[in-house]
């Protein structure tokens, strides 16, 4: 403790008189080339068409992707990742392996539209085709059948890498997902196309809007699955195993109730890691800022500078493109 009149000898207080001394110091700055843009596509659709938990977010048809592509792209954006809404579901997720279901057509639009200059990427996973809205194959009791499922991932990511992805996103949280993923692409010859393992993705009350923007029809939960909020140390074991399987890239995903996580997970690896800054965490945002409670955004950067000081080198927000804009203004 300093007595009223005595001065001490350290004053970091120095180094935050000016905005510009904050941003010469600052140990972390938010880059567009560190942002991946999620984006929806639904078949059957005229017009764009809201999302109504998710304000400024839509389901894009295949000309207004094109659009959002190519404006990601001149933003600076680093990617895209996409995620298809067919019009018809069932229980096996067909429109998954259709090489022309709506998510292959619209991987190969966005390559057409932007070529190289965005790294396209897609979700592998079953659930936005799926009528029961799981992310794998049921087996007759009900439960998702984790091998059956590995099948259809493999036929998955062959005719999404055919539709010209370059990193696949197999986030169904099967055990063995990357190595059989890996496998397929191989024996198909896709050496090229990378994996980015959903490595530690946690059963959460924050995926709500997602399940409207994909227009899911979840049964039941997917606690047998993903993993329990409550885990820290098993997801350093899923770590392991994704690594082992030949993952290029790894992930955790909810984003901001996890920095603990991606900060394990990031010391842990030599690949780059990502965080996905899932649809709840930008509703709340977007909900309190209408309200005039926060600082719309002040809190947008801030959530993402936060990604960065926790360890991601990549960073899936809905607000991408705008966030970037505002990084390459400053």
């Amino acid at each position: 403790m300093f007595s009223h009149g005595a001065f001490p000898d350290v004053r970091p207080r120095r180094l935050r008189t000016t905005a510009a001394m904050r941003r010469m110091t600052a140990e972390h700055r938010v880059h567009p080339a560190d942002l991946v843009l999620p984006a929806f596509v639904r078949e059957g659709i005229a017009e764009p068409a809201p999302i109504s938990s998710m304000p400024g977010v839509v389901q894009h048809t295949l000309d207004s992707l094109r659009r959002a592509a190519a404006e990601a792209a001149d933003a600076g954006v680093a990617g895209i990742m996409l995620f298809g809404v067919p019009e018809v579901k069932d229980a096996v997720g067909t429109a998954a392996t259709d090489p022309g279901g709506i998510l292959q057509v619209a991987l190969r639009a966005v390559r057409e539209e932007v070529g190289d200059a965005l790294v396209v990427m897609s979700d592998l996973c079953l659930d936005e085709t799926t009528d029961h809205g799981h992310c794998g194959l049921l087996d007759e009791r009900g439960r998702v059948d984790n091998d059956a499922t590995l099948a259809r991932y493999a036929e998955m990511a062959v005719v999404q890498a055919e539709a010209g992805a370059h990193v696949l996103g197999p986030s169904g949280m099967m055990d063995g997902q990357i190595g059989h993923v890996r496998r397929a692409l191989d024996a198909a010859g896709h050496e090229d196309v990378a994996l980015l393992a959903y490595t530690a993705k946690y059963t959460s009350a924050f995926y709500g809007p997602f399940r409207e923007a994909v227009e899911s029809g979840l049964t039941g939960d997917r606690m047998t699955y993903q993993q329990d909020p409550a885990n820290g140390r098993e997801a350093l074991r899923e770590l392991s195993q994704d690594l082992a399987e030949g993952a290029d890239m790894v992930m955790v995903k909810p984003g901001l109730p996890y920095l603990d996580v991606l900060r394990r997970v990031a010391d842990a690896v030599a690949v780059p890691v990502a965080a996905y800054q899932i649809s709840g965490e930008y509703a709340m945002v977007e909900a309190a800022a209408e309200k005039g409670w926060i600082e719309r955004e002040r809190a947008i950067d801030e959530t993402l500078v936060c990604f960065k000081r926790a360890g991601a080198d990549v960073i899936l927000t809905y607000w991408a493109v705008e966030a970037a804009r505002r990084a390459a203004a400053r």
